[in-house]
């Protein structure tokens, strides 16, 4: 699932009476993981109606620059190994690996995710077992899995990403493979725009406050956490793991179609996706 930061000019309310007031806020667990149910449940079916044809029915997207799996082969062989997909939303990558020979489990905080991930199961006869869940606090068993993958699922919705990475190293076997994309940290200093307006530098890259949007009442009902680089190295290696790559996908010739801020001009010269490469170590010999 593929979603990018949906920053706004200013930290204060927007003049539009009909959409949210925005800012950026220190939020807690609690606060994240409701705010995303709320967003992606009401978000998911205009999401999928919108990207769909993007993403493909069953295939396996790394970024709005269109990086797909069938071309950079990050995960390794598949073929008879278990994969989680952490955050599917419409379960497209899963579908994929279960093509390629891969058990694949998808799993979601959003019920209206999973809902769009079963009805493109219907359509297409390609199920995968799918579960709902918080991926701080995965219900899989230790050293369960050869690898995990994300596509802008989850890492960037919950308060503690850190947690996040634990949690995944928990579940992965010696040697397993933990691969996700994310939109590129620089991407939080920019407006959300993918012309030349979305060139200026207008927020710091260090403010690791959330992205937030919020009703009339206070409630949240959209958060985005930002990590710099640094941050996400450091979260991946406390967490236990190897940290193999960092891709930086380039914006590819003759591809003119824009997503939210990710665009052909503005890809001419900043990165907007990072992809990390993680693994844990294989068992002492």
């Amino acid at each position: 699932m593929i979603d990018g930061l949906a920053a706004a000019d200013s930290a204060q309310a927007t003049d539009d009476a009909a959409a949210p007031a925005f800012g950026y806020l220190d939020v807690d667990a609690d606060t994240a993981r409701r705010a995303s149910r709320v967003y992606w449940d009401g978000a998911a079916a205009d999401y999928q109606a919108e990207h769909g044809e993007f993403l493909g029915d069953s295939d396996f997207c790394w970024s709005p620059e269109g990086l797909r799996e069938s071309d950079v082969h990050l995960l390794g062989e598949v073929a008879g190994r278990t994969v989680l997909e952490v955050g599917c939303g419409g379960a497209q990558c899963s579908r994929w690996l279960r093509g390629q020979g891969a058990r694949v489990i998808g799993f979601d905080l959003s019920s209206g995710q999973l809902a769009q991930a079963r009805a493109y199961a219907a359509r297409t006869g390609i199920d995968v077992p799918l579960v709902q869940a918080d991926a701080v606090a995965l219900p899989f068993a230790d050293e369960s899995v050869d690898i995990a993958c994300s596509a802008f699922g989850a890492v960037p919705f919950v308060a503690d990403s850190g947690a996040l990475m634990r949690e995944v190293a928990r579940v992965l076997r010696p040697g397993g493979r933990w691969v996700f994309s994310t939109t590129h940290p620089f991407v939080w200093c920019l407006p959300d725009d993918p012309d030349e307006n979305g060139l200026r530098v207008y927020h710091s890259y260090f403010d690791r406050r959330a992205y937030t949007e919020h009703d009339e009442q206070g409630q949240a009902i959209y958060t985005e956490t930002h990590r710099t680089i640094g941050d996400r190295v450091r979260e991946i290696v406390a967490a236990g793991l190897i940290l193999h790559d960092i891709i930086e996908p380039e914006w590819p010739d003759g591809l003119e179609q824009t997503w939210g801020q990710w665009g052909p001009r503005r890809g001419e010269y900043v990165p907007s996706t990072s992809i990390f490469v993680t693994g844990r170590p294989p068992a002492a010999a």
